[in-house]
């Protein structure tokens, strides 16, 4: 059925109801009748089709996504938890701090450049919703094999589209991912974070209460662009007609939300603004129902008044439309005038299209017709819940069982092929692109292992405070795949991780879960696993989530990605003075190993690269070890102890000396610790971290080490122009530099 024959459908009485075409299920759609007790208006069948999608409520994941509410650790911190459309946490100083990660996936398959930069705008349109003025942004990135075609039409495009819209919009770009795995061909990841500040007593809900409170639509006008995007493109598998599918891609315009930035935080300054929803997916249709359905329970709108950019759009497409760069309001009546002064300040066009009723329920007319007389709460929150059947794939013993490779005699080439390799290799071509320190408040950026930004400076007033934040994104489906609930606490623990390293404290968690087909009970297992495991981890490292995303059919016919949990983490640093750089900063300081290592090669890099081997069980997961590293890690950060850090992760601490050497081309000579070389350089044992300290600060670090039970071992000394580890390999810095920067420009140019 194309589109044209579903808006005919949608536009006659006597047509059958196209529910299908919109994704609905034949149950899900007699659900709507008798909700109604009435066949329902095209208009109708479009706002239940996009709110019942699983993009946007959740159908399939839900009955496992409580437990991050269930399980959640007592925080002081959190001021607004899952539920809105961001999370808030108190970071002191009475500021407060709103971040989360969202999907843009198939859309950016299908046209990179505009799907990857309407996922920056609408995460960015999350953050402004709570009341913040956005301050940077951070990108997770998969893709296909570096040597696959399609891989090299989507990255460029997905790079361009992430670095125009953020340079544009003036956010720095302060940090990511980017992973590449045959899994991920013709499905990539495209998943966005956006974080922002705000006075922690000036936090905005999505809520519409008070009969009488003007509805206002404001920002860029309605067009034909992203119709359906939600349901048609991130709530089913995905095909090879795909590109077909492009007129569901929303298309950006970074300036426009550039004013619409602004104009927010002028309208929240002067305390004009009641309630307030971004529009994104489902557009018109979520805006209405959520705020209505969070506040006094009722809507009245006239959709002739909502600004169109086409004006042959029918109301089915107006409210399906997810044209970027729009807000929705609830203002008082005596505000009004306020309001829309203030928009036209910023040339931001703005609508009155309807007003708060407590008639407890959502009507719309056009040409003086109703076309919707619906209860709100029926499409915002009573959608579908799906007790999806799971079981552990038939295959995943066989995948678990260990099957030992031949390990390499020669461990300079494996350090040397390791570091050139498509997932370890430098991310400058990429990065480069990026503005990372614009607006001038950037401490830590790309390739350091979490990006760190003051406070002072990035808001008006705030010049009393020291503080900072810290953010990290990690995630490995590798691991995931090997074993979903451990996989799952591994990316939490590197993202933990990462933050500690800067000297900042974890607080909380965000998260994007990127998998298969919620139909395949093997996909849906992977993803409880997952989700039990995150919950599990949250809880002992005491950092709760605030919110995320689920995308779910992530694969083309029958062939899913790995499973792919995507974990963000924040953290505070007291005083952004005190962070902690990354890699060697100076010769002759002390390089030390903290933490354990063990025989641990079970999804990593090495066995990837040298053997394109996946198999056996990920690393042990040692939560207990984590949080007590991430304790040395901050309060030698506050007492001056560090001079420089680095996490321990893909590649081991070959991988991380090498990283380190190359992070200001400083050299260091190191011996090993343990009997078994290979292992001491190569593996991937989690909770253990790289650090470089002064030669009299040294004892201090390793009484810290002793008190919090985490080993501590003094490798060597820091200086010259290689890495030496002794009786092993030499390298020059310069061929480690010319390795690690030559793969992705030889691909891409």
């Amino acid at each position: 059925m194309t589109l044209d024959s579903v808006k005919r459908a949608l536009q006659s009485p006597d047509e059958r109801m196209p529910f299908a075409e919109l994704g609905m299920k034949e149950d899900e759609y007699q659900r709507v009748k008798e909700i109604l007790g009435r066949r329902p208006t095209g208009s109708e069948l479009a706002i239940y089709s996009v709110m019942w999608s699983e993009h946007c409520s959740y159908k399939s994941s839900k009955v496992h996504l409580r437990q991050f509410a269930t399980k959640a650790p007592a925080s002081e911190a959190l001021l607004v938890g899952m539920g809105e459309n961001a999370g808030v946490v108190d970071i002191g100083d009475g500021w407060a701090a709103t971040f989360k990660i969202e999907s843009h996936n198939h859309p950016s398959y299908v046209e990179p450049h505009q799907g990857a930069a309407t996922g920056v705008g609408g995460i960015v349109r999350d953050i402004m919703s709570m009341g913040a003025r956005p301050i940077a942004v951070m990108d997770s990135l998969r893709f296909g094999g570096l040597d696959q075609h399609d891989t090299r039409r989507v990255l460029p495009g997905v790079v361009e589209g992430i670095s125009h819209y953020g340079n544009c919009l003036g956010l720095p770009n302060i940090g990511g991912e980017v992973v590449f795995d045959p899994c991920y061909i013709g499905n990539p990841l495209v998943n966005a974070l956006c974080v922002g500040l705000l006075r922690k007593d000036q936090i905005k809900l999505a809520t519409a209460p008070g009969p009488g409170n003007k509805v206002v639509l404001f920002g860029a006008r309605t067009g034909a662009d992203g119709i359906g995007g939600a349901s048609v493109l991130a709530s089913a598998t995905f095909e090879d007609e795909s590109q077909a599918k492009r007129p569901a891609v929303q298309v950006g315009d970074p300036f426009m939300e550039k004013l619409l930035i602004e104009c927010c935080l002028e309208l929240y300054q002067a305390d004009v603004v009641v309630g307030i929803q971004d529009l994104g997916a489902a557009g018109v249709s979520c805006a209405t129902t959520e705020l209505a359905a969070k506040g006094t329970g009722g809507m009245a709108v006239d959709l002739n008044l909502v600004p169109l950019r086409d004006p042959t759009l029918r109301p089915e497409e107006i409210l399906m439309s997810e044209s970027q760069e729009r807000m929705m309001a609830v203002v008082t009546p005596e505000d009004i005038a306020a309001f829309m002064a203030i928009c036209e300040k910023w040339d931001v066009p703005a609508t009155v299209i309807g007003e708060v009723t407590d008639s407890g329920r959502l009507t719309m007319t056009w040409d003086g017709e109703v076309i919707v007389d619906i209860p709100p709460g029926t499409a915002a929150d009573e959608g579908p819940v799906y007790q999806r059947p799971f079981h552990e794939p038939a295959g995943q013993a066989a995948l678990n069982t260990h099957v030992e490779l031949a390990r390499p005699d020669d461990l300079r080439a494996t350090l040397l092929q390791l570091l050139g390799s498509a997932n370890l290799s430098s991310r400058e071509w990429v990065t480069s692109q990026y503005d990372r320190y614009v607006r001038g408040n950037t401490v830590l950026a790309q390739p350091a292992d979490a990006g760190v930004l003051r406070i002072s400076e990035s808001m008006p007033g705030a010049d009393e405070t020291t503080r900072g934040i810290a953010l990290a994104t990690d995630g490995n489906g590798r691991y995931a795949k090997l074993d979903p609930y451990a996989g799952a606490q591994l990316a939490l623990a590197e993202a933990y991780r990462n933050v500690a390293v800067t000297g900042a404290t974890p607080l909380a968690v965000t998260n994007c879960l990127n998998f298969g087909s919620p139909e395949d009970p093997e996909v849906m297992w992977q993803f409880a696993e997952a989700v039990r495991g995150l919950a599990d981890a949250c809880k002992t490292l005491g950092v709760p989530v605030t919110g995320g995303n689920v995308s779910f059919y992530n694969q083309t016919g029958a062939a899913a990605i790995h499973p792919t949990p995507v974990v963000g983490v924040l953290g505070v640093i007291e005083d952004v003075a005190r962070r902690v750089p990354s890699g060697f900063t100076a010769a002759n300081l002390r390089v030390v190993l903290l933490g354990d290592t063990a025989d641990e090669f079970g999804g990593s890099e090495w066995a990837h690269v040298a053997h394109n081997h996946l198999g056996g069980l990920p690393p042990r997961v040692r939560l207990d070890a984590e949080r007590a590293l991430a304790t040395v890690l901050t309060t030698a950060a506050k007492r001056g102890l560090l001079a420089g850090s680095h996490d321990l992760s893909d590649g081991g601490l070959a991988v991380a000396l090498a990283e380190a050497c190359l992070a200001r081309g400083i050299g260091a000579a190191v011996s090993l610790p343990g009997e078994d070389a290979f292992v001491d350089l190569f593996s991937e044992s989690s909770a253990r971290a790289l650090v470089c300290v002064e030669a009299e600060k040294f004892a201090a670090l390793a009484e810290l080490c002793a008190n919090n039970e985490v080993p501590c071992y003094g490798l060597g000394v820091t200086g010259g122009t290689s890495l030496t580890v002794e009786d092993i390999l030499e390298i020059p810095i310069a061929t480690l530099r010319e390795t690690h920067q030559a793969t992705l420009p030889a691909v891409f140019g």
